[in-house]
């Protein structure tokens, strides 16, 4: 059976009872469908998880004139023109127009002349303007799962007329990572094939390699990168390693995941391994020089070493804490003894009396005041992991042995 057009268009559901998916929408979604008047809505999720088909289900639920576009295929000006007598308007990739381009729809929303059925991939608290939001209802849509998925890829062979096995349908959901649309390009190519290649055995051969969707702008690329940080704090060598294969299959950038695991570093595992730090620029050093798909080699090697390492964020902590103090009071002036006098006029003022140095002390160390007399505050607490109590025992030393002295 063939089709003028893609099979994801051509058995796209006509009415709610047969859409797929958005369960934890399903009562939102009947109040819509049976509201008297339909608000501008702005439906939100990843591709392929059912935004556009639910936006015309509503569009045509309503016996009104409406129109469907893309954002990337129109200007404003042709805009205006096509929604002349249209009320309705379903509109892909709203994030695709400019800011001061969202702000066209501002005045139609606000008189009713129009309801707004968008859909978006990008999170809209960062892709739309909030005068927009505030006139629209956001859903948020999840990606299908495999269960949703089995069912598309049945309904989608039935239409087809090819009777491929259950076990090999829901391979290929599997394959789809939650996208209806990849599903039923998989299931077109599959169909294609001879009927001895639906085999499970032969299927994974027969189709091209399956790439995860790379979303560097959007919610996935900062959800997996905020995962193998979390998973690298938490000591979690193997959910850090299948995140970090998460985001180099999607085709993230390498250099991007070297910034985050040298700021983890520094962050997570601080003083309590200072050669932490070291091995994480290395490892940005060792991707640049070896490129991909090599690189992937450091970078395992380095994930595993942070998350094995002992943890402290001592000196993360005692920054913002530092910081905290200068946002609230400013900078308090240097004392007069830690200031360079570098002129004769400073030196009478007093810059540098009475300052001592240290290597002039035994063990190069010596009593002083260093922080402004206004600031009595310690801004770093070591804490016992690794390294770190090691690299604050003689510090500890001398300041109990002042004290009781």
């Amino acid at each position: 059976m063939s089709f003028q057009q893609p099979l994801a268009a051509a058995i796209r559901p006509t009415k709610l009872e047969d859409f797929v998916g958005q369960d934890h929408l399903r009562i939102r979604l009947h109040a819509l469908f049976q509201a008297k008047r339909m608000p501008s809505l702005l439906l939100f999720g990843p591709p392929g998880c059912g935004k556009s088909t639910l936006a015309l289900l509503l569009a045509t639920s309503r016996n009104k004139p409406y129109l469907r576009l893309s954002a990337p295929e129109v200007g404003l000006a042709n805009l205006r023109k096509k929604l002349e007598n249209m009320e309705i308007l379903v509109l892909d990739e709203l994030h695709r127009f400019s800011k001061a381009q969202q702000d066209f729809f501002l005045p139609i929303l606000e008189s009713g002349e129009v309801t707004l059925l968008a859909t978006t991939t990008e999170n809209p608290s960062f892709s739309v303007t909030k005068q927009l939001l505030s006139r629209m209802h956001v859903l948020r849509l999840r990606p299908l799962n495999r269960q949703e998925l089995t069912i598309l890829a049945n309904r989608g062979a039935q239409s087809l007329e090819a009777a491929i096995p259950e076990t090999s349908l829901e391979i290929l959901a599997g394959l789809s990572n939650g996208d209806a649309r990849t599903l039923f390009n998989l299931l077109e190519l599959t169909a294609e094939l001879s009927p001895e290649k639906w085999a499970e055995d032969k299927l994974r051969q027969a189709l091209p390699e399956v790439v995860l969707r790379g979303d560097r702008e959007g919610d996935s690329h900062y959800e997996l990168a905020s995962a193998l940080i979390k998973s690298i704090r938490g000591s979690d060598p193997d959910a850090a390693l299948y995140y970090l294969a998460c985001l180099l299959e999607s085709g993230e950038d390498p250099r991007f995941i070297c910034r985050r695991l040298i700021l983890s570093a520094s962050e997570d595992v601080g003083l309590a391994d200072p050669q932490a730090l070291g091995l994480a620029v290395a490892c940005q050093q060792a991707v640049e020089f070896v490129g991909m798909p090599e690189g992937f080699i450091p970078l395992a090697e380095t994930t595993v070493y942070l998350s094995l390492a002992p943890k402290s964020n001592a000196t993360y902590a005692a920054y913002l804490a530092a910081q905290k103090e200068i946002r609230a009071h400013g900078p308090r002036p240097v004392p007069l003894h830690l200031r360079n006098a570098s002129s004769a006029l400073q030196k009478e003022w007093g810059y540098g009396r009475g300052y001592k140095y240290p290597h002039a002390y035994p063990d190069a160390w010596v009593e002083q005041d260093y922080l402004p007399a206004e600031v009595n505050l310690r801004f770093y607490e070591p804490k016992l992991q690794g390294q770190e109590p090691r690299l604050n025992s003689w510090l500890a030393t001398y300041r109990k042995k002042r004290k009781v002295g």
